[in-house]
């Protein structure tokens, strides 16, 4: 497994330092057009600050990496993406790419998407590996392996040890398809990741309209945490907004077979619900990936649950 080293925004990591602990963090690329592939899930990810500082002042646990419209950035994480406000956040953007303030423009932006954060008092600040050059303005990735990334790591879990905002002395392991394949280092995912996640491995698209258009698609549970669910992609649906609150409230449900049903009372209740109708009996499209698709306990329980009938 590898560490990764990113070169960190200094006020980024001074506004989410003054939080009290986080569960999550959207660390975020103002341009976006690279995709983050240096990292496996789990994986940890090192805050470092510039030169002349060079030091590594904290880190996280890699859960995923999209790009997103900065308004639905903010919709997710809010402060969690190192700023006070969205217009604060659209401002440093601008700031960073070096462009004219444009308000009708819905930037694009890289989201890395980190679990579990922790950020370094001063005291436990860490200087960077000696061969972390002047030169490199992204990161650099370490392998565990190495006498290099293991010394580093071990100097990082030692610091992180002692911080008041560290959640645990390591990312807490937990059962079931998670995030997919199963991956070393896997941590638990929450609402932000979970939400991110869900949008990708859906393909963008509801998984029972069929709707494309990204502001109205809505990261559904199947068993709500509320309920005893988890932020699980196997616990997850990506629904129409409209769709969503009638899978909620029990008017529309997925079978163990992934068929829709409409329930009856939709008509009873509202003497409506006939653009609901075409989708009774309508198989959902589900990801790729057979780890992704809805779990058949947990279709059992809405169905048994919270649908109407």
């Amino acid at each position: 497994m590898k560490v990764f080293v990113a070169v960190t925004d200094g006020d980024w990591f001074r506004f989410l330092s003054a939080q009290e602990r986080l569960d999550e963090v959207n660390f975020w690329q103002p341009g976006g057009e690279r995709d983050f592939v240096a990292l496996t899930l789990g994986a940890p990810f090192l805050f470092k600050l510039r030169w002349p500082d060079n030091v590594i002042v904290g880190g996280g646990f890699f859960a995923s990496f999209s790009r997103l419209p900065v308004s639905i950035v903010w919709d997710v994480f809010g402060q969690k993406n190192g700023a006070p406000s969205y217009a604060a956040m659209r401002a440093r953007i601008e700031r960073l790419r070096r462009a004219r303030p444009s308000p009708r423009e819905d930037y694009s932006v890289g989201c890395i998407v980190l679990e579990e954060p922790f950020f370094l008092p001063r005291e436990h600040w860490i200087p960077a590996p000696s061969d972390f050059s002047k030169q490199v303005v992204v990161g650099k990735g370490y392998d565990l392996s190495t006498v290099t990334g293991r010394e580093l790591w071990e100097r990082v879990l030692e610091a992180r040890a002692v911080t008041v905002h560290a959640g645990a002395e390591r990312p807490p392991t937990v059962e079931g398809p998670i995030y997919g394949e199963a991956q070393r280092g896997r941590v638990r995912l929450h609402q932000g990741a979970f939400r991110v996640m869900v949008t990708d491995a859906y393909g963008r698209r509801c998984a029972i309209s069929g709707e494309k258009a990204l502001p109205v698609l809505q990261a559904a549970h199947i068993q709500p945490v509320s309920e005893g669910g988890q932020h699980r992609l196997d616990n997850g649906l990506l629904l129409r907004s409209d769709v969503h609150t009638l899978f909620d409230r029990g008017y529309i449900t997925v079978t163990p077979d992934r068929r829709v049903h409409v329930s009856r009372k939709l008509k009873d209740d509202f003497d409506n619900g006939e653009p609901y109708v075409p989708f009774n009996g309508r198989q959902i499209d589900v990801p790729r990936a057979a780890s992704e698709q809805p779990a058949t306990e947990f279709l059992e329980w809405h169905a048994d649950t919270v649908f109407r009938g």
